[in-house]
């Protein structure tokens, strides 16, 4: 796991846990889209209900630049909440990267989070396309945070090039099925000494809790929370679950036994 991008408490009492991305300390593990709710007042309240510090923005979609129209910013301060551009609807790497220069000069990002897709039926990363967006963008002096495949080789080529976070999808996008692939997911936390992040493919709160006991610096997520059926108690419940997965890693769990081990000692029973 990327120790080195990680401080704080390792049992109860200590200092506030954190990690780093970029240089930026961040206290909540949990990153939420500002995407497919129904009005950006309902948006607001999840974020708020949520406690996420970072929100994505799919620079594309979101109006962050025409003053004429309802503006994000109005209802999500960016002086409170640190936006991060992303290139959600991208399906080559020049598209990625003209998008996040827009951003840049539209808002002075430099934070992003790169997605580059492959097809419009699997919205799987595409990670040729991605390692040469990102090769692009490292080189216009960006900050790359990169959402790529549970492939630990590639995770690998990504953080050397010199991402700042990886960011495997548990499932495919928006399809709510949870941790497909723990093991692969494992390989690229034990591998990493820039923080892992869990990105698309949580459905519930349990799956946020799965993907932080295995030792993920966080969870990504847009769907889950926006198409519940009750978005603000969502976000709230993946917040606590994302802590408390948190909390368990940080704890380690027993020994998974192949037979009984009784709770009470049976030597000297009455």
């Amino acid at each position: 796991m990327a120790e080195a991008a990680l401080s704080g408490a390792n049992s109860a009492g200590q200092a506030e846990d954190s990690f780093q991305v970029a240089g930026r300390r961040f206290t909540s593990r949990l990153i939420v889209g500002t995407g497919k709710y129904k009005d950006f007042d309902e948006t607001a309240a999840a974020i708020e209900a949520s406690g996420a510090e970072i929100v994505t923005v799919a620079v594309r979609r979101v109006n962050v630049s025409d003053p004429n129209q309802p503006m994000l910013m109005d209802y999500v301060d960016p002086k409170k909440i640190t936006y991060l551009p992303n290139t959600a609807g991208c399906f080559t790497g020049q598209d990625a990267v003209r998008t996040l220069r827009l951003a840049r000069e539209a808002g002075g990002w430099n934070l992003v989070k790169l997605e580059v897709l492959g097809d419009q039926k699997t919205l799987y990363p595409d990670m040729a396309e991605t390692l040469t967006a990102a090769e692009m963008l490292l080189k216009d002096g960006f900050d790359v945070m990169v959402y790529c495949s549970d492939d630990p080789i590639m995770a690998k080529k990504l953080e050397d090039m010199g991402c700042c976070a990886i960011m495997p999808l548990a499932a495919p996008i928006g399809s709510g099925l949870g941790i497909q692939n723990p093991v692969n997911i494992r390989l690229i936390i034990e591998q990493s000494k820039v923080p892992v992040l869990v990105d698309a493919g949580v459905g519930t709160a349990s799956d946020a809790a799965i993907a932080m006991e295995l030792g993920c610096d966080g969870v990504l997520m847009n769907t889950a929370i926006a198409e519940a059926k009750d978005p603000i108690r969502m976000a709230r419940a993946m917040k606590y679950a994302v802590q408390a997965g948190r909390d368990a890693y940080l704890a380690g769990r027993m020994p998974r036994k192949k037979y009984a081990d009784p709770s009470s000692p049976l030597a000297g029973l009455i």
